[in-house]
């Protein structure tokens, strides 16, 4: 990578999140820490606006703005192959948010790089959900995303019912099924539940904030150790999601 493009990536790179750390940097860009120390001096000396130091993290200050993004074919080509995907095993509402954000994209390539994107041999036939799934999947991404508490009516590999009243922390795709992590208000404990076997979906009034504990990053440390331990075994596709016990204990 020539050394211009390296320092546009990096700046990409310290842009998108909210604190960067040089390891991250070198990783993504496969150079040395070092190698991010120098690169991030010599940006700031020409007045980029990067916040922060070695051995703590970089954020880029407010009001900075690079030129518009120029994709490459191959770069178009793989936004291409990732929407096609996605859009067969997403909800309505976020297939169509896929569609017009890579119109977008395509409408600003060259037009070579346009059709050789367009072009690209590879789809995914609308067959990975049934639109019962598709709907309650978006159901259940907007009551993540707004923090909205959930009724669910469940039934377990047993065919035993349940009702659950949840805190909706994320939806994970397993190849083959969705599940959703949820914090469990029965069970006082973190539980996963997967969409094809919901009864029932009601979306509650009451919201719910983050608590210690609680939380989708808290879920994770958990799952993460417990696989570190050999608790987890990955299952394709899960009967339950491995944090969950039996999805209805």
């Amino acid at each position: 990578m020539r050394r211009a493009d390296r320092l546009f990536q990096l700046v990409q790179l310290i842009r998108g999140r909210r604190l960067t750390t040089a390891a991250f940097l070198a990783q993504r860009l496969e150079v040395s820490k070092r190698t991010v120390y120098r690169d991030v001096a010599d940006l700031q000396h020409q007045g980029v606006p990067i916040e922060g130091e070695a051995g703590v993290g970089y954020r880029l200050g407010a009001g900075f703005e690079l030129p518009p993004l120029m994709f490459t074919q191959d770069e178009a080509s793989a936004l291409v192959a990732a929407a096609r995907l996605a859009q067969s095993w997403v909800d309505p509402a976020l297939a169509r948010d896929i569609e017009t954000g890579l119109g977008k994209i395509l409408s600003v390539l060259p037009p070579a790089a346009r059709v050789s994107a367009e072009a690209l041999a590879l789809y995914a036939p609308a067959m990975g959900l049934d639109d019962t799934l598709r709907a309650r999947l978006q159901t259940l991404r907007e009551a993540v995303q707004s923090h909205n508490k959930l009724l669910l009516q469940y039934h377990d590999v047993s065919g035993d019912a349940s009702e659950r009243t949840v805190r909706p922390l994320g939806c994970f795709y397993w190849g083959k099924v969705w599940t959703l992590s949820t914090w469990c208000e029965l069970r006082n404990d973190f539980r996963g539940f997967r969409l094809d076997r919901m009864d029932a979906i009601t979306v509650l009034p009451e919201r719910f904030r983050d608590e210690p504990g609680k939380t989708l990053a808290d879920m994770l440390r958990q799952l993460k150790a417990k696989t570190e331990q050999g608790k987890v075994v990955p299952q394709e596709p899960p009967a339950s999601p491995p944090w969950s016990g039996n999805g209805a204990s």
